[in-house]
């Protein structure tokens, strides 16, 4: 009888599950999704660092999204390059942040964005889940 490591063949890659991104939920990570790059704007871009060795810091607010729905996706340092309006990105273990309330798409130091081939769809703007604003309610026991 085989056990499960050897039916799946080890070091086997799992295939990613992509993700729509009308799927994503406040507090969710993991996600892996292909979006397409609607604009960029840098909201921060600061020169040298108070220390040295941090170098310079940039952020960008990216409108990125498919064919069911945009998202907000804040794009840090180098990511900022990947970004570019009209790109088709995939990435890999995204998050969803909060701010303001509101949800934004992340990569951290545990993901990866990788630029694609185009893709052949477009980007649903009018279902922007950045535009909804969640209210955080505690649920208490009785």
């Amino acid at each position: 009888m085989a056990t499960a490591g050897q039916q799946q063949g080890q070091g086997a890659k799992r295939q990613p599950v992509f993700t729509k991104v009308d799927q994503l939920k406040p507090g969710t990570s993991g996600h892996t999704l292909v979006v397409k790059v609607v604009n960029s704007n840098t909201v921060v871009q600061k020169g040298r660092a108070v220390s040295s060795h941090l170098g310079h810091t940039r952020v960008a607010e990216c409108l990125v999204g498919d064919d069911t729905a945009s998202v907000v996706f804040t794009a840090r340092n180098e990511q900022v390059d990947l970004l570019k309006p009209g790109a088709t990105v995939i990435l890999r273990n995204a998050k969803i942040d909060m701010f303001k309330g509101c949800m934004r798409l992340a990569v951290d130091k545990w993901g990866r964005i990788e630029v694609a081939e185009p893709a052949n769809f477009g980007v649903k703007e009018d279902n922007n889940l950045s535009m909804v604003e969640y209210e955080l309610v505690n649920v208490g026991e009785e």
